[in-house]
């Protein structure tokens, strides 16, 4: 039977893990079932762990798990705490929203108008369909007069746009009528920006283990058309289906910078438990992201604003 000083231990030994798995999720194998990739799209919730320990060390009288739970408590304030702080505040250059709408949206037109009601200059849209989507023209049309759509995505402006292409980041087995992504120039008050708007492959949780193979395939053909845009302001929107320490999502994390305020879990609506959505950059800085009321969809919606650095040669 195990002495109070050696459950203590345990308990101790139990807190080195909770923060060294968190610290270094890159070093989790993703070779049998992506297990890498599926703790990742869960980490901030290691920190749930503490407190369970905290009353274990409690209850063992321990002065050393007490001691070592510091360092699951620095390591989640490390990695995380700067999301739980406020957006900064200052001026920023442009608002933006992102939402997954869902194919089966019963109100279509309330959910264009809840997201015109945050009043971004551009609003990213996925899971169109052909019935539902004279419904968002109709309704964004006043406010949003320039939009283009490709396949089931599609985006919103106030500014002009121009260049608009169709993107492909079909990944391999997955036949021609799939079309997730576009690219389309914005001439905004500061100068052109090249933004793009995607929705990644869906994953699922199998027996075999995290099915991410299509999303990761997607995510590098994505990756190499920012790598390759000549434009140096770059805006992506979309429902990535992985958060930003996924390693799945390395070809585009690794390119551009993601919000450094705020959380904005965003799947499921009903109780969101990971930030799918998102919203990147490269030569700008994303000064807060936060989600905006649910609407008729799965996802709720994600608003951000953007502020840019200066141009290159300025």
């Amino acid at each position: 039977m195990a002495t109070g000083a050696g459950r203590g231990r345990v308990v101790a030994s139990l807190a080195l893990l909770t923060a060294a798995v968190p610290a270094f999720h890159s070093a989790v194998p993703n070779a049998v079932g992506r297990l890498g990739s599926l703790l990742e799209a869960f980490l901030p919730w290691f920190g749930l762990v503490v407190p369970a320990l905290f009353v274990a060390a409690l209850v063992r009288r321990s002065a050393v798990a007490l001691v070592a739970l510091l360092l699951p408590v620095l390591t989640w304030v490390w990695l995380f705490g700067g999301l739980l702080l406020p957006a900064e505040g200052g001026p920023h250059h442009l608002t933006v929203v992102q939402h997954n709408v869902s194919d089966e949206n019963p109100d279509p037109a309330a959910t264009a108008t809840a997201l015109a009601a945050a009043s971004p200059q551009l609003i990213a849209l996925e899971e169109l369909t052909p019935s539902a989507l004279p419904v968002y023209e109709a309704a964004l049309a006043s406010r949003y007069p320039y939009h283009a759509v490709e396949g089931t995505v599609g985006l919103w402006s106030a500014y002009p746009l121009r260049g608009v292409r169709r993107l492909d980041i079909r990944p391999a087995g997955i036949g021609e009528g799939w079309s997730r992504g576009l690219r389309a120039g914005v001439t905004t008050p500061q100068g052109e920006i090249a933004v793009y708007v995607a929705h990644l492959p869906s994953v699922r949780i199998r027996p075999s283990g995290f099915a991410s193979q299509l999303r990761d395939e997607s995510a590098l053909l994505l990756g190499a058309a920012v790598a390759a845009e000549p434009v140096d302001r770059v805006v992506l929107l979309g429902d990535l289906n992985g958060t930003v320490d996924d390693r799945g999502l390395a070809p585009l994390t690794s390119r551009m910078k993601t919000p450094r305020r705020g959380f904005a879990l965003s799947w499921p609506a009903s109780f969101p438990v990971s930030r799918i959505d998102q919203v990147l950059v490269r030569s700008a800085s994303v000064a807060g992201i936060r989600t905006l009321p649910a609407t008729g969809s799965d996802h709720l919606p994600v608003a951000a604003r953007i502020t840019w650095k200066p141009a290159t040669g300025s």
